[in-house]
Formats: structure tokens, sequence, C-alpha cells
């Protein structure tokens, strides 16, 4: 409350205020007045001093002459301070009366509050949601590639299917997704021009299996795209395709080591963090790395060499590589 202007335009005004002569202050001029009057007659009329007592006399003069002036200066500058201060607390007591009143209508108010927070919070998961819906497949840091949101592939994967009798679906009748666009789907499509990427991933989404490592792909990506970790910036140390089929088979332990290829130690860094601190993440990650650890299982056996290589090379599978290394799948 001392500072601002506020404060600053009361101290200027009892400057101002204080500039005039209070009744104090004009007694003690009388009085100092009449008591230099009345010393001087008494110096005047007083009999001459003894040979060598003059000097003495004078500074007898002199001493009764200004100590009781002074205090009578003395006690009007007292007074002056006391008023002063009077007037400060004035202000001060003013000033808390009026952030009490603040503070009384403030929590009137506050029974709006829950409403107010209800509100933000509403708008705060609406961000969230646009925020999650304009994240991209492409994990790339390209600005010139527009980015497909996760909201188009969600779509795509919604498409209405027929029930046929006794309850089976459609998609349980149809036929087993191929190879080439299973590896399409895992790496998803480049940009909106990616047409067979498109093709791929919207048969991928119509097979179940495969639609539900897609879209824990897709978390995934997503997830590590929002640490500034995208798929597109990592280049892993290739493992050859006998590793990859050992792994499907069951084998661990360090000679799957190869596997993790991915060597960048701030994208490592960071999934480990986000893998100690965020449980949804963590969650995430798990869940990804068994669906991909199934779908590579069911992959290898019919799977040539060149497919399997043109696997460990999708986006999917490189997201596998730093979230295995992070939790250890490889040692």
């Amino acid at each position: 409350m001392a500072s601002g202007p506020m404060a600053q335009g009361q101290r200027n005004t009892v400057f101002v205020n204080d500039t005039g002569l209070t009744t104090v202050e004009l007694l003690a001029i009388g009085l100092s007045a009449v008591w230099v009057v009345a010393v001087g007659l008494f110096a005047f009329f007083m009999p001459a001093a003894p040979v060598g007592a003059g000097p003495l006399q004078i500074l007898v003069l002199i001493m009764a002459v200004f100590l009781p002036v002074a205090m009578f200066w003395v006690a009007a500058t007292a007074a002056r301070t006391t008023r002063v201060m009077k007037d400060e607390s004035a202000r001060l007591q003013a000033a808390v009366d009026a952030l009490r009143a603040a503070y009384v209508a403030d929590r009137k108010s506050s029974a709006a509050a829950p409403t107010v927070e209800a509100k933000l919070n509403e708008i705060a998961q609406t961000a969230r949601k646009t925020e999650s819906t304009l994240a991209t497949f492409t994990t790339s840091r390209d600005a010139s590639k527009p980015k497909v949101t996760i909201t188009s592939v969600r779509q795509v994967g919604s498409d209405n299917q027929a029930t046929l009798a006794l309850g089976t679906q459609a998609e349980d009748t149809a036929p087993p997704l191929p190879r080439i666009d299973f590896i399409r789907a895992l790496n998803f499509p480049d940009n909106d021009k990616d047409v067979p990427g498109f093709d791929a991933l919207r048969r991928a989404l119509k097979d179940r299996t495969a639609r539900q490592l897609v879209q824990a792909a897709q978390d995934v990506l997503t997830l590590l795209s929002q640490d500034g970790i995208y798929m597109d910036d990592l280049t892993p140390d290739r493992a050859r395709p006998e590793v990859w089929r050992r792994f499907a088979m069951g084998e661990r332990g360090r000679s799957m080591a190869a596997l993790g290829g991915i060597r960048d130690r701030s994208s490592l860094a960071l999934s480990a963090g986000r893998m100690r601190e965020d449980t949804i993440f963590r969650d995430a990650a798990h869940h990804f790395l068994r669906l991909f650890d199934k779908g590579l299982v069911n992959f290898e056996p019919e799977a040539s060499d060149e497919e399997i290589a043109q696997l460990a090379d999708t986006r999917s599978a490189r997201a596998f590589m730093v979230l295995g290394r992070v939790t250890g799948a490889f040692d």
C-alpha cells in the first residue's frame, strides 16, 4: 500500500497540507517572541556586571534566550509529527477497510466460481481434443507436408460392418490382409497425396488384428511427437531379417540387442523420462509393444526376408525399437 500512484498521491497530499502553520506552531512563534522580548528587557534593566564577568553574563543571556525557544519548537515539532502520524494511520485504516470490503465482496461472488471453473475445464478439454485431432501420422517436422489427423484415421476405421447370421461380422469372413498392406499401414501415409498408403491403411483398419496394432502405433507416435520425437528424424542401425525371425520365435536376451538400432540419446532419454513420469504414456507403450510382438509373430512365418526388412523400416518399427530399448526388451 505504500507504493504505487495512489500511495504517492497520498504522500504528496500530506506534504501540501503540511505547508501551512498550525495553531501549535503559531503558539510556539508567539511564545518565542514574548520570551525574547522579556529576556531583552531584563538584560536592558539588569545592573552592570562586575569587572571580568562580562563574557559570562553574555553567555548566560544567550542560553536564557535560545534554550527556552528551542524547547518551544521541539514541542511544536513533536505535535506536528503526532498529527501527521494520525493522518497516516487514518489513511492506512481506510485502505484496510477497503481491502476488507473487497474480500467480503469476493467471498460473496465465490458462489459462482464452480460454474465458471466448470466452463473453463470444458474449454480446456475441448482444446485438448482439438490438439489431439491435429496430431499427425507422418511424424515429420517438414512443414510443407500436410498432416493427416488422428480423427481421419479413426473415421476410416469406423466403417459400418454388416453383421451376418449368428452374430458373425463381415470382417470375420474377410480375406487375410496382404502383407504389403500390413507394412504400408504400419508406416502410415506420408502425406495427403499418398493414395496407396491410405488405401492400405483403410484395408488394415478393416482387419481386426491389424487394426488394434495400427491404432496402438498411432497413439504411441502421437505421444512421442509431443516430446519432439519424430520417427523420420531417426536413422536406426538395421538388423538382419534372421534376427527379427529369432525374436518372433521367442528368443530374448543380449543376442537381440541388434534390434534396438536407435542410438539417438536425446530421444531415448526423453522416452525413458516419460515412461517413469507419465502413466498414460507407459500404458500405451506397453500395449503397443505387446501388439507389435504379436503382429510380428503372425507376420514372420510367411514373410520373406525382404518383407521383414521393409517392416523393420516402418515408423511403427522404429517406435518399437525406441520403446524396446527404454523398457529393456532387447537386454
